[in-house]
């Protein structure tokens, strides 16, 4: 496998940010939990959105599958799965939208960025396309698909920073869920919870975030530049 030759930063702060796509980039998260439910009942099981969040956000088609049928007994098929595809990308065209705050926050940036995304590689291609954001980011766009395990496994995480040619400890993490957040802690990099995507209240998600100790947590992403700064003089003192 080839990787990237490092890039250091003389900085002893992040040297590379690493966003999540759906919750973090795009406010995509209530679209995906209403068209999984709506599919799911297709299917004859009725599935509460509260419980679709907890159990659902942030993690892989493979695990949400595996877990549908695990605790709910349904069985996500081919066309089950191509009906959810076709659901959803016709719901993104029509109302998905970038994160408030993102194309400042990216123009702001002085160091590298990458996505690390639980979507497949399509479906991130789709969203950032969708939302302007897709020339922002690629070729540096990383999907669960490439690595072995999911959030909150930290795979793909450690996955992206190798590509981009940094290390772990070098690295800060965007995230919105709390497999998110598990992932980066479990790869050794600091990582910042956003809270400010249109499904964080519904799925009551900030106790939850705060509970595992981020090295900061935000709700508007025009609070980054600021809490990346706090971050440096964080890891300057260490």
């Amino acid at each position: 496998m080839d990787v990237a030759p490092a890039r250091r930063s003389q900085a002893r702060g992040p040297a590379l940010i690493i966003f999540d796509c759906d919750g973090v980039l795009v406010d995509s998260e209530p679209i995906a939990i209403d068209v999984l439910v709506e599919t799911v009942a297709a299917l004859g099981v009725h599935i509460p959105t509260e419980i679709a969040y907890r159990d659902f956000l942030g993690r892989t088609l493979k695990t949400v599958s595996a877990s549908l049928a695990a605790d709910h007994g349904v069985t996500m098929d081919d066309t089950a799965l191509e009906d959810m595809r076709h659901r959803l990308y016709a719901r993104y065209k029509s109302a998905l939208k970038p994160m408030p705050g993102i194309a400042d926050v990216l123009d702001a940036l002085d160091i590298p960025a990458c996505v690390a995304s639980s979507s497949v590689s399509e479906r991130i291609e789709i969203s950032l396309k969708l939302t302007g954001l897709y020339d922002r980011f690629a070729p540096d766009i990383y999907s669960a698909t490439m690595v072995a395990r999911g959030k909150p496994a930290p795979d793909l995480f450690l996955f992206a920073a190798e590509q981009m040619g940094f290390a772990p400890a070098e690295c800060v993490v965007i995230e919105d869920s709390p497999a998110g957040v598990a992932a980066a802690k479990a790869a050794g990099m600091a990582v910042i919870a956003f809270t400010g995507g249109s499904h964080i209240g519904p799925a009551g998600l900030k106790p939850q975030l705060a509970t595992l100790n981020p090295d900061a947590l935000i709700d508007d992403l025009h609070n980054l530049p600021s809490a990346l700064r706090s971050l440096s003089r964080k890891i300057s003192r260490i």
